[in-house]
């Protein structure tokens, strides 16, 4: 998968049925888990404000575990501004990153031990790899094909932001997609998120996953942990580590080390 191309799949979004012995749903968040994207990824929203709206954006609004759409509702809220057809918007948040996509690829990068990480786990057989991020669609498969991250995620049984407005909403669609992938349901205890804010913590326990939080965003190891992080990482690097968390059965009382 390009940059730019992304899984299309029926009714909008569920996938044709495949086979198979998947018995964990791994979802990844992408900014600040799998890549870090400088400052061009929170650049788009106001550049994309401005594009919609004909003013520029005066303040500023925390993007740290959100969807875009919620980011950009926020957004129009603190300039009073009315309400903007959510096609328009959607529409302008893909273009301004496409126009970015070189910068964001020369500021940017890839974890480190993110595509390590990826790989492993998407050579377990028990494991259906994707992500649950608060990016569209299309921009959440522009960023992992510019960072070379998309080879062992299947699209198909994701969830994103043009799925709901709410960062925990979409959990369900991605348990529903897979289950019609591998034709059978994947339990709470089941499915696994990895991200790296405390509202990534919320969106999984409140679709009862077991979260992997790794501190390599804004938040430290012990905000995380405050937030009830089943497991908190330093970084992907240990990839033995991240797979055994992915893995693990027990929640609080695992140890990765």
């Amino acid at each position: 998968m390009t940059g730019g191309q992304v899984a299309r799949t029926r009714d909008q979004g569920e996938p044709a049925g495949r086979p198979g012995r998947a018995r964990i749903l791994l979802l990844w968040d992408i900014d600040g888990t799998l890549i870090d994207g400088g400052h061009v990824v929170e650049s788009i929203y106001p550049l994309a404000f401005e594009r919609l709206t004909g003013q520029p954006a005066r303040h500023r609004v925390s993007i740290a575990g959100r969807t875009e759409l919620d980011i950009m509702d926020e957004l129009f809220a603190r300039h009073d501004v009315g309400a903007v057809a959510p096609d328009r918007v959607t529409a302008e948040l893909t273009a301004e990153l496409h126009r970015r996509a070189g910068e964001l690829r020369s500021v940017g990068r890839a974890l480190p031990g993110a595509a390590e990480a990826l790989r492993a786990l998407g050579t377990q057989d028990e494991v259906a790899q994707s992500v649950l991020t608060g990016n569209l669609r299309d921009n959440a498969a522009l960023k992992l094909g510019l960072f070379a991250l998309a080879e062992f995620i299947d699209p198909a049984i994701g969830a994103y932001g043009d799925d709901a407005r709410e960062r925990a909403a979409p959990l369900p669609v991605a348990r529903r997609r897979a289950a019609a992938a591998y034709g059978s349901d994947f339990a709470a205890e089941a499915t696994v998120l990895i991200g790296d804010t405390p509202r990534d913590v919320r969106t999984g326990h409140s679709g009862g996953a077991r979260v992997i939080a790794v501190a390599t965003g804004a938040s430290s190891a012990d905000v995380l942990r405050e937030a009830g992080a089943d497991v908190v990482l330093a970084d992907l690097r240990d990839t033995a580590a991240v797979v055994r968390a992915v893995r693990a059965k027990g929640s609080l009382t695992w140890d990765p080390k």
